[in-house]
């Protein structure tokens, strides 16, 4: 039920989905009676559309995330597992054609490949099902194994998991399988702006993990205030950011995370 109603209402919420529903409220609106309420609607739909697209909104409401986490410390040592999370691989895609197809975050799969190099020991699990509301049987963990075995790791130091659908699950699922013992040390790969929830939501499933940001949107500081000249830039960027502080807000509303934006763990 939480899924169901989280992606529903994430869908609704996203600020390019509101904003175009908002826009042809108004135009419909603008056909009866109410057409002046339908005029503002119009006029408040492109201005905040123009606002989400080009003004430096989304790298405003991204930065704060991204720069939770510090980058990893390698001076501790090697790990003993490496997890990446999800949302790299489109699983039907991959079915369609028969091949991997990455469509974004290729950074997590790239950043965990190297890791994996890097640590010839440690296992490498990967953590992805399928986040669709409806979708068929394919799920990013089939298709994630033939990618990192092109990128050299051996398949004996693989781990796929496949149930997975969102970030909770990502956690739950991953201990469940994992079963990690006191004193392993498990780095988690996943997206900066994405680190704070799902560091959040490992620590209330009870399984210790070490930050390994990457995939970063947002550069400097200097950069909140830089304009976008592509539109759909921006609204990429505003839609990113809102869908996780709503995942943050949602998840802190439900108690499965402590707090609304996870940081590093007092030392």
């Amino acid at each position: 039920m939480f899924f169901t109603a989280s992606k529903t209402l994430g869908y609704l919420l996203l600020p390019t989905n509101f904003l175009i529903g908002l826009g042809l409220t108004g135009a419909i609106l603008m056909a009866t009676r109410f057409a002046g309420l339908g005029r503002k609607l119009v006029v408040v739909a492109v201005l905040l559309l123009f606002i989400c697209g080009l003004s430096p909104l989304g790298n405003i409401l991204l930065y704060p995330l991204e720069q939770r986490f510090p980058p990893w410390d390698p001076a501790r040592g090697a790990p003993d597992g490496i997890i990446v999370l999800g949302a790299s691989i489109e699983a039907d895609l991959s079915a369609a054609h028969g091949t991997p197809v990455v469509r974004s975050a290729p950074d997590r799969i790239i950043a965990a490949a190297a890791l994996a190099h890097r640590y010839p020991k440690a296992r490498v699990v990967f953590s992805g099902g399928s986040a669709n509301l409806i979708s068929s049987d394919a799920r990013e963990a089939d298709f994630a194994g033939a990618i990192f075995e092109s990128l050299g790791i051996d398949r004996s130091r693989l781990v796929m998991e496949r149930r997975s659908r969102n970030t909770h699950e990502n956690a739950v699922f991953s201990k469940a399988l994992l079963m990690p013992k006191d004193g392993e040390r498990w780095l988690l790969v996943t997206s900066a702006f994405h680190m704070p929830r799902s560091v959040g939501l490992f620590r209330k499933a009870g399984f210790a993990v070490e930050p390994y940001p990457v995939d970063w949107r947002v550069g400097r500081r200097g950069d909140l205030l830089t304009f976008t000249s592509v539109a759909l830039d921006g609204l990429g960027r505003t839609d990113m950011a809102v869908r996780e502080w709503l995942g943050l807000t949602a998840y802190r509303v439900t108690g499965r995370i402590d707090e609304i934006l996870p940081g590093p763990a007092p030392k």
